[in-house]
């Protein structure tokens, strides 16, 4: 992959109610909402560093007028390409998403606030000799998928989403298409309570760990 490439980011808004839903049985669905909001603005923070807001793309599902600190999240996006979320199940909208776009692409969600510039420039680097990189969860899912060609994407469509198998399959979906596929490192998702505290607990002074204590107390 020569030059900084695209970081396309699959997000929702942090509306109350319709973001981390698992999370809100625990703590609620406001605090699930500023959570969400500042794990999207880490998120964003750190793919900014990465690559330059001209080579961000949010492929956005909900109204950031509607959603937790959304003018601080207009705000972060500032020169980033923000454009709706398209298609029905998960693996058809993250398909689309990065069929709008051309080159080498690297891909992540909100979930996971403790990735950094330096682990997307990594993850970016495997593409120079691979096709593919995949960057597993911890709860068996991927947290992080870059494509050499963002039409490679469309294999997504063909596999389970948000199940203990969907690492596994993706990957064996990737393989199945032809494509050599490196690993990027395994990182946790913040779906449950547990997951936040351990998450906040490896960030401390982020924005995520600053919302985790402001919540959790």
């Amino acid at each position: 992959m020569s030059g900084p490439g695209t970081v396309l980011v699959m997000a929702k808004a942090p509306v109350a109610g319709r973001v981390k839903t698992r999370l809100a049985a625990s703590i609620g669905a406001d605090a699930a909402a500023r959570i969400a909001a500042a794990s999207l603005q880490d998120t964003v923070e750190a793919c900014t560093d990465a690559v330059g807001p001209a080579n961000c793309c949010l492929a956005l599902a909900g109204d950031l007028d509607a959603a937790h600190d959304g003018a601080v999240l207009r705000s972060a996006l500032a020169g980033w390409s923000v454009v709706p979320q398209q298609g029905n199940g998960l693996g058809e909208r993250i398909a689309a998403a990065f069929a709008r776009g051309a080159g080498p692409t690297v891909q992540i969600g909100m979930d996971t606030p403790q990735v950094s510039a330096a682990l997307l420039r990594s993850a970016a680097a495997r593409l120079v000799d691979h096709e593919a990189v995949l960057g597993p969860a911890e709860d068996g899912g991927w947290w992080l998928l870059g494509l050499t060609e963002p039409a490679a994407a469309g294999v997504l469509t063909r596999v389970p989403m948000s199940t203990p198998e969907t690492g596994r399959l993706t990957r064996r979906a990737l393989v199945d298409a032809g494509l050599q596929v490196a690993a990027a490192p395994v990182l946790r998702d913040v779906d449950e309570l547990e997951d936040l505290v351990a998450v906040a607990a490896a960030l401390p002074g982020s924005r995520t760990a600053r919302a985790a204590e402001a919540v959790l107390r």
